[in-house]
């Protein structure tokens, strides 16, 4: 299933686009207005900062430039920094490649296979009968836990785990989310990161699992609300189901880009685009322009698809996991052909997204 291209694209393609692009820049707005204004320059250097939004220079730097994955500034380093034990991928090479092995059996065919039960069974209990009033996010954060819960091993209440990843995700994007405001002092903030990261860990058998527990609520939570709020703007529900609802899951992902963007360290000297880097600069990797979330038909789909979830050896193994979940979750939701009474962009988050999506049956 596809949406409609230029030049004759519905006017409630362009609404839910706009919709959407709201979310964006409300969560974060000084950082993502930065990145819309200079999205038509390839690469942008501001002091030690290079901004990355083109999707070769993206895909060049992920494939071909060596990056520090535990430095000041990036998500490996605040994980490092926020815990006690190695977070998952902060090793390097054979035992980082030996962790990317065995998330990537976690959250391959067969690991998705097993775990699609459960979150099924939750939107069979929350969506099966739609309520003329419903809030999705709290729906969302049940199926995030309950996914996460299985793939930790945890036995703690699924809202609560999600709940805590989110908390430990919005403590500690201080530490890896650029900003044009001088950063808190390290002291400052670090000890309600540590708290927060701390209550998750004892959620979890192996604390050393909080980053994998951080991703994947936090992208869950970002990701099936909005692609939900883009359905119903756009009138996407009807025939939709699990014939089609894979093929709209993934351009939907492409559209709304959950991780918007990757913070990465270069750990040599390089260039790109005709930029030259130096080890140490800090490097914005713009996922939402490399994937072109801003246009109805990219240069290359299959490229801007995979751009949302990065490339080579520093691509998220949750690839599959994500598109299933949000098929899975739009098929639920078709048959109610739900409409959006109102939503609520979560400023607090990590990841934009919404803190409530009320909807109503269509």
């Amino acid at each position: 299933m596809t949406l409609p291209t230029h030049p004759g694209t519905h006017p409630r393609i362009r609404a839910a686009r706009s919709a959407d692009r709201l979310v964006y820049l409300a969560s974060h707005p000084a950082l993502f207005g930065l990145l819309t204004v200079t999205r038509r320059r390839p690469v942008v250097r501001v002091g030690r900062t290079v901004l990355v939004h083109d999707a070769q220079a993206y895909h060049h730097v992920l494939t071909r430039v060596p990056l520090d994955r535990t430095a000041e500034g990036t998500t490996g380093g605040a994980a490092a920094r926020l815990t006690d034990g190695d977070q998952l991928f902060d090793q390097d090479g054979g035992a980082h490649r030996s962790a990317r092995r065995e998330v990537s059996a976690l959250l391959g065919a067969p690991g998705v296979a097993a775990l699609r039960p459960l979150w099924r069974r939750v939107l069979a209990e929350r969506l099966t009968e739609l309520p003329e009033r419903t809030d999705l996010v709290p729906i969302v954060r049940e199926l995030a836990g309950v996914t996460v819960a299985a793939l930790t091993g945890s036995s703690a209440d699924p809202t609560a785990l999600a709940r805590a990843a989110c908390d430990a995700a919005t403590a500690a994007a201080r530490d890896h989310l650029p900003t044009l405001l001088p950063p808190l002092p390290a002291l400052t903030r670090r000890p309600s990161a540590q708290q927060a990261v701390g209550r998750l860990a004892s959620l979890l058998p192996d604390g050393r699992d909080a980053a994998l527990a951080v991703a994947a609520v936090n992208t869950t939570m970002a990701a099936l609300p909005r692609a939900a709020a883009w359905c119903a703007r756009a009138g996407l529900w009807a025939g939709l189901g699990p014939d089609t609802s894979p093929a709209l899951a993934v351009e939907l992902l492409r559209l709304t880009a959950p991780s918007p963007i990757l913070p990465r360290v270069a750990a040599a000297d390089a260039t790109v685009a005709g930029c030259p880097i130096r080890r140490g600069d800090r490097l914005i990797l713009v996922a939402r322009h490399a994937a072109q979330s801003h246009r109805d038909t990219p240069d290359d789909p299959p490229a801007a698809a995979q751009a949302v979830f990065g490339a080579g050896p520093h691509g998220c193994p949750g690839a599959a996991l994500a598109r299933a979940q949000l098929a899975d979750f739009l098929t639920a939701l078709a048959p109610h052909a739900p409409r959006v009474l109102r939503s609520t962009v979560d400023r607090r988050a990590a990841l934009p997204g919404y803190a409530a999506l009320l909807v109503g049956k269509g």
